[in-house]
């Protein structure tokens, strides 16, 4: 046990620069307290002491800001940084040595029964404001970017990026060699390009009639 506090305690000092002392680490660093509170409302749950275990999550996330669910499976040195607004769902599944940063969702997309949230595998990156829903992999290694939505299969190696999240490395190759951050999807405007393609259309539609109106009046 101690030697797991220990190691949660070594992956903050690896992880972030501003880490001075153990004894800042351990009073300062909310994401460190909320995944050693999981620790224990994980171990209620498994006893099915389920609302004992609800008690102490929603603890927690009032103290971090941070909400695991007790039922979440979390592996070997996770490193959550900063932590406000983080979501782990109930049946999310993380690996080992995965970093986690402020506002990350990794969510359900409804009400579906069973397996419903995300697994991200080991040493996988999750940046700030982004959110992995439904029951989908993020493979080995893989690195999804500040406020991507993802809601595909993630394969090993690969960065993600865009809403929806798309792959644009991958293996260290880029998948699309024009992609630059100007060209990620946006369904605003795209959404602006259909409504002025259907109001286009709209207008070469009134002028038939009115030209059809004029023929038929004589003028």
């Amino acid at each position: 046990m101690f030697k797991r506090l220990k190691e949660d305690i070594e992956v903050v000092f690896e992880q972030d620069p501003a880490a001075r002392t153990y004894f800042e680490v351990i009073l300062t660093y909310s994401g460190l307290h909320a995944i050693w509170a999981h620790r224990l409302a994980h171990t209620m749950y498994k006893r099915k002491f389920y609302f004992l275990a609800r008690v102490i999550s929603q603890i927690s996330r009032f103290f971090t800001g941070i909400e695991i669910h007790p039922g979440a499976k979390i592996g070997r040195r996770l490193f959550i940084d900063h932590g406000m607004g983080v979501v782990i769902g109930e049946t999310c599944e993380i690996g080992d040595n995965v970093t986690i940063f402020q506002g990350v969702t990794l969510g359900g997309t409804g009400k579906e029964k069973g397996k419903r949230h995300p697994t991200i595998k080991d040493n996988a990156l999750i940046a700030t404001g982004a959110k992995v829903l439904g029951s989908i992999t993020i493979g080995e290694n893989s690195k999804i970017g500040a406020g991507s939505v993802v809601l595909k299969e993630v394969p090993p190696n690969s960065t993600v990026v865009g809403i929806p999240g798309r792959v644009v490395i991958r293996d260290g190759v880029k998948v699309n060699k024009d992609l630059n951050h100007c060209d990620l999807p946006d369904p605003t405007a795209d959404r602006f390009k259909e409504i002025e393609s259907e109001m286009e259309h709209l207008r070469k539609e009134l002028n038939n009639l009115k030209l059809e109106r004029s023929i038929k009046h004589g003028n």
